[in-house]
């Protein structure tokens, strides 16, 4: 792989002004000596942390990666002066596969200029970690030395149900021993439920406290916030809940325990693939990775036609709906339609409430949203839409500066933002009638209702539950405010992934050069024809995306686009 070195970025620095002392050091040092790294690997902090194979836990390298993660959360937390985050997950990627990211105090993704600084440690050898972390600290905390004493390190971390999963988590506790951090772990956990945690922790005193910082706080605030906004309402039948064999299951059956029955104004939830004494099952034939790419319900999930059915992934933060027809043909309803879901309830809801003038509600999606949803949104529902590169942090960056900020990728992962000016709003306004009572008790509630830290499958799951009682839909109804264009996403393995760089939000290759031209060239023999390429972020090959006005121009123009991808990266 060919990319710069971040670690240049600090080498060129200043000698340190804060030495550490020699007993800090040689606790560094002999803390990792377990982890070594692997000379022949090469780690980047990535869109999703860092993410690799973990078969046989130390083989790839990842425990020393792990290791240099705990060093990391320290200075973060010294730096902002609060509790950061640490989840041990490879989310939706196979059971094999583990990896770790780093939470930000407000619940959010790492500062993007701390994945250089996470992306130098990860790649520095043990015996020189005191030496490249004392360099670190002078780098992120030079401008306030007292802060290296005055602030003490905190982290609460978490793991999902992998096999890895523990000897990770002996790995992450021998560098936050080694540097003296404050921890809790939390054992298992959703992604969405640690970060949920993270925010709380934060915001304990603050106006807008987000919520009472353990699980049972999680539970107990969404079940209320249900309560709430499914006041009077009735949803239509159980909806069936695929786990994907992960962490999902059986916080989902806890969560069970605090929400109305269906027969009390509430929900009937059918979990199935909640497998978690075998970790080879996670994610396999099942999830919403699976459904998304296959096009199809998982195997073994017993849906019958017309069922309301819905996956997670492995770890909890994304979810799609789907169901099959009489005729048993398959419907995908993605994020770009959960996305469309929640706008069209939320601008209902502001404008019944009479203050939809004041507050700026927006879409946010990827090159991968669907043509249809985007000419949905701003011809039908009329509200602006921002494209930005994939990746959930940015994404997230930029739902924050609508009042009201919608974000979705296609793969089902997003959440609803709302800023510190609508939630005032919401809070504060008074009711003129029942009809704005009932508006304004509902957006209070979503506010609650909706993790606002971070996607979270399940609560957005019950917040289109909610949605779809309010309109009194079916997943048809739904299905049918837009049709998606025939669409086709293909993954090409390359030798480097690293020569495909893409620009417009990902939409266009700015290299290798003359590919682009090649894939412009295709995209204007169909109808409708729109295909990008984009390196992933987590391993060494090339997505593909294409749609068409059909199913047969969408596969064969993705095709097309895979083989000039092969073509340019075989040269």
């Amino acid at each position: 792989m060919s990319y710069p070195d971040p670690r240049d970025s600090v080498l060129n620095k200043p000698k340190p002004v804060i030495h550490l002392p020699k007993d800090l050091l040689d606790r560094i040092t002999k803390g990792a000596e377990p982890y070594p790294i692997l000379a022949e690997r090469k780690y980047e902090y990535g869109t999703a942390g860092f993410r690799m194979k973990a078969v046989e836990f130390s083989n790839v390298g990842l425990d020393h990666v792990i290791y240099t993660v705990g060093l990391i959360a320290a200075l973060r937390s010294k730096k902002r002066n609060a509790t950061v985050g640490i989840m041990i997950t490879a989310s939706h990627n196979p059971a094999e596969d583990n990896g770790v990211k780093l939470v930000d105090p407000m619940g959010d993704m790492l500062e993007q200029s701390w994945e250089t600084y996470a992306t130098v440690l990860a790649n520095t050898p043990s015996d020189k970690l005191g030496f490249e972390y004392e360099k670190l600290l002078n780098e992120t905390l030079i401008s306030n030395i007292s802060q290296l004493h005055e602030r003490p390190a905190k982290v609460v971390f978490a793991r999902d149900t992998r096999a890895s999963g523990p000897y990770l988590v002996t790995a992450l506790k021998a560098a936050l021993d080694a540097v003296n951090v404050e921890y809790t772990d939390h054992g298992l956990m959703t992604t969405p439920q640690l970060h949920y945690i993270v925010r709380c922790i934060n915001t304990m005193n603050s106006p807008y406290a987000f919520g009472e910082p353990t699980e049972q706080g999680y539970y107990e605030k969404m079940a209320k916030a249900f309560k709430t906004v499914m006041h009077g309402r009735t949803i239509q039948g159980p909806v069936t809940v695929d786990c994907a064999n992960g962490v999902g299951g059986p916080k989902l059956k806890e969560l069970i325990k605090y929400l109305p029955s269906a027969k009390e104004g509430g929900i009937d939830i059918k979990v199935v693939n909640d497998d978690v004494v075998k970790p080879e099952a996670l994610n396999f034939e099942c999830g919403a990775d699976y459904v998304k790419t296959k096009q199809r319900a998982p195997p073994n999930s017993n849906a019958q036609p017309g069922d309301r059915c819905c996956s997670l992934d492995g770890d909890a933060d994304r979810v799609v709906y789907y169901y099959t027809d009489e005729q048993k043909t398959f419907h995908l309803l993605d994020g770009d339609r959960i996305a469309t879901l929640g706008a069209v309830f939320l601008a209902d809801m502001t404008r019944v409430a009479g203050i939809d003038q004041k507050l700026k509600i927006g879409i946010v999606q990827t090159a991968y949203a669907n043509g249809a949803a985007t000419e949905y949104v701003e011809k039908v529902l009329k509200l602006p839409v921002t494209i930005t590169p994939t990746g959930v942090k940015h994404l997230h960056h930029a739902a924050a500066r609508y009042d009201i900020g919608v974000y979705f990728e296609a793969n089902g992962h997003g959440t609803v933002l709302f800023s510190e000016n609508a939630i005032k709003l919401i809070r504060e306004s008074e009711p003129k009638s029942p009809g704005q009572k009932h508006a304004l008790d509902s957006l209070r509630a979503c506010i609650d209702l909706i993790n606002q830290a971070v996607g979270d499958a399940i609560s957005d799951m019950l917040f289109a539950e909610v949605v779809l009682a309010h309109k009194s839909w079916t997943l048809e109804n739904w299905r049918n405010t837009y049709i998606d264009l025939p669409n086709r996403l293909v993954r090409v393995v390359v030798n480097d992934r690293s020569i495909f760089k893409a620009v417009d939000a990902e939409r266009r290759l700015e290299s290798p050069k003359g590919a682009q031209d090649e894939i412009d060239k295709y995209c204007q023999m169909y109808i409708k024809g729109r295909a990008f390429a984009r390196a992933s972020g987590t391993e060494d090959a090339v997505r593909v995306y294409a749609e068409a006005h059909s199913k047969t121009e969408a596969e064969k123009l993705a095709s097309q686009v895979a083989e000039v991808v092969r073509k340019y990266g075989s040269m």
